[in-house]
């Protein structure tokens, strides 16, 4: 029994019109014209797959095919970064979709129900990482909705003006939630390993947890012609020292784990004038709990010195945090004998990048296959696969969902 990647193939560059910019790419953030579209497209292809179509206070959507007891539950999202690809989330949601499709063509009689699973605002372009996840989980709090920033500027509660949710539908969907025993997510490996090894499969681990802080350094702004060094408060160079000073301890004392400085504002932002002020991003990522305490600890010490040395200011606050997580060991054997019924070349790899299956991990076992993109290259539009990749990938979560559900 396999899926059909014809079809698969079909849907995924069919969604893939959806929010298409002029740059080539794909922007459909969370609630946005695109977004409401493509979440339009996607209940009318659960409901003619004769899957019972379902929809929480988050806009997460669902569809299912009943049975008793807890669910089997799989999916990703499908909205997208600002000028994203066509599979990071989509790929998951709709290879999903497939397995379901063929289970009920086949009448395979289960003995749990099967679910799939799309979830909102995953990119975290409104309030955060995993919006739609962590509150089918039940992990968001009133103000983090209420006051954090979105990436657009308006509040989340404007953003969700004209549409069907609000605040409070999103802090109460996790009332709305089936009981999951597991939760599996086929993703993009969204790195150069699988691709190197030249292995169409990866079954993840362990998935890294994120540390995100947005930081300053606040010196004083002054003449760039006429004030010596020595009298400088360059807040720039501030940052520069700190950032390869960071890396520099990363890599010598947790290599493996990473640290990223990805944005940057430095003001005034005149070639002229030595810079007052710098705000800037601070990501550190580690598969070790403990590592990431630790890197914390020294990371925000070592900017505060870096800062005592330059006769500067540092100013932090925390925008997010997950843990790492570690995928049981039954789901990754189970995956495993699949790959060895399939014939299909596999590996075990950590994840770096973050996903809703490290969210729903809080309350059910998890499992997540990769599958590689061309180059590494994810979240720009010269994202690519290989379609037998994905096939693959398809046909392995099809057969785990079985094993899982009968």
């Amino acid at each position: 029994m396999n899926i059909s990647i014809d079809r698969l193939k079909k849907d995924i560059e069919e969604l893939g019109q959806i929010g298409r910019d002029p740059n080539g790419g794909i922007s459909r953030p969370s609630f946005s014209k695109a977004d409401l579209d493509a979440r339009e497209w996607l209940k009318e292809r659960i409901q003619s797959a004769g899957l019972i179509y379902g929809q929480d206070g988050a806009g997460n959507i669902f569809g299912r095919i009943d049975a008793p007891g807890k669910a089997v539950m799989a999916g990703s999202h499908i909205d997208t970064v600002i000028n994203g690809g066509m599979f990071d989330g989509s790929a998951g949601v709709l290879a999903a979709l497939e397995c379901l499709r063929r289970i009920k063509e086949e009448d395979i009689k289960l003995k749990k129900p099967l679910e799939l699973a799309s979830f909102t605002d995953e990119e975290g372009n409104l309030v955060g990482d995993f919006l739609g996840s962590r509150a089918f989980v039940g992990s968001l709090d009133r103000k983090t909705l209420e006051e954090g920033s979105t990436q657009f500027g308006p509040p989340l509660a404007e953003i969700l003006e004209g549409t069907e949710f609000s605040i409070d539908s999103i802090l109460d969907a996790h009332t709305q939630r089936p009981e999951v025993d597991t939760f599996l997510e086929l993703h993009l490996e969204q790195g150069p390993v699988l691709e190197t090894e030249e292995k169409p499969i990866g079954i993840v681990d362990c998935i890294a947890g994120k540390n995100y802080w947005l930081c300053c350094f606040l010196g004083s702004a002054s003449h760039a012609g006429t004030t010596p060094f020595e009298l400088r408060k360059d807040a720039f160079l501030g940052l520069s020292d700190f950032a390869l000073k960071s890396t520099q301890y990363v890599a010598i004392h947790h290599y493996g784990s990473m640290v990223t400085v990805g944005k940057v504002a430095v003001h005034p932002g005149a070639f002229s004038i030595v810079p007052g002020r710098v705000d800037f991003s601070l990501d550190f990522r580690s598969t070790s709990k403990e590592t990431l305490e630790e890197m914390e600890r020294h990371l925000l010490s070592l900017a505060r010195d870096t800062a005592s040395t330059r006769g500067l200011e540092f100013q932090s606050k925390i925008v997010d945090k997950t843990d790492p997580v570690r995928i049981p060991a039954h789901i990754i054997n189970l995956m495993k004998e699949e790959c060895g019924t399939l014939e299909y070349p596999s590996m075990t790899l950590p994840s770096g990048a973050g996903h809703d299956a490290q969210i729903l991990a809080s309350i059910a076992d998890v499992g997540m296959i990769f599958i590689p993109c061309e180059d590494g290259i994810s979240h720009s539009p010269q994202e690519k696969i290989k379609w037998d990749d994905l096939e693959k990938g398809t046909n392995l979560l099809l057969h785990t969902l079985i094993r899982l559900a009968t």
